[in-house]
């Protein structure tokens, strides 16, 4: 242990990438050999969706690499894109109106590249403040210059949290791996790979809480249905 400490940054980070798409390695050859295994629909069901999971973990490990190999620039671009992406989705699953194109325009085409600007000439100070308190206030008035009074909260509501989410929070990678602390430079990769895992983390936890919770669901309303065919039946022969 004392050995990998007096490694270097670089060589440090390397073998966490190593130990990292090693066990995703193994993940997808044991995902492989059970596919040949299970014929059953249920067993191919569960395969499937194993699949995906592990698609979006080799996605994640994918872009975290390419961020640390990168470098600041690089990662800071690289986020910026996918922040970008991101924020495309959100908005497309939203009921927008013709008076919330001033309030996008603001938030793709200037709050979207501020935001990282700030981040890759390190001023933190600002960072940390300016989507949570300066865009918060910016957005409803930019929405009320269009004069659609409808929805008129809601509407900037959702616009205000998917900025936080897919901006705000998805700036935070590249933050992480720019920050210097003395005595530790170089090592952001080291707080990015702890974002990154505590993500995962509760994304898997929630999948698997999500059907551990319809398994047990299918009894009980199997039951119900059951005490429902039953009861006419027992109506007649008490008649």
């Amino acid at each position: 242990m004392s050995d990998l400490r007096a490694w270097e940054a670089s060589r440090q980070v390397a073998l966490l990438f190593v130990g990292l798409f090693g066990l995703l390695i193994l993940a997808s050859a044991s995902a492989w050999m059970i596919s040949l295994r299970g014929h059953t629909p249920q067993m191919l069901a569960r395969g499937e969706q194993f699949a995906r999971d592990l698609r979006a973990l080799w996605l994640g490990a994918l872009v975290f690499w390419c961020a640390w190999v990168s470098g600041a620039v690089g990662a800071t671009l690289l986020f910026g894109v996918v922040s970008f992406l991101a924020l495309r989705e959100f908005i497309t699953l939203l009921h927008t109106t013709r008076g919330d194109h001033r309030s996008l325009i603001l938030a793709f085409f200037v709050v979207l590249p501020l935001q990282y600007v700030i981040v890759g000439t390190r001023h933190f100070d600002l960072f940390s403040v300016f989507i949570p308190v300066y865009v918060f206030l910016a957005i409803p008035v930019v929405s009320a210059l269009a004069g659609d009074p409808r929805r008129f909260l809601e509407r900037n509501a959702k616009i205000q949290w998917g900025i936080m989410v897919c901006i705000y929070g998805l700036s935070h990678a590249p933050a992480l791996l720019l920050l210097e602390f003395p005595g530790v430079l170089g090592r952001g990769a080291f707080l990015l790979f702890f974002l990154v895992m505590v993500a995962s983390s509760g994304q898997l936890v929630q999948e698997a809480a999500s059907r551990w919770l319809r398994r047990r669901e299918r009894p009980s309303s199997t039951a119900l249905r059951t005490m429902d065919s039953s009861r006419p039946l027992s109506h007649g022969f008490s008649t």
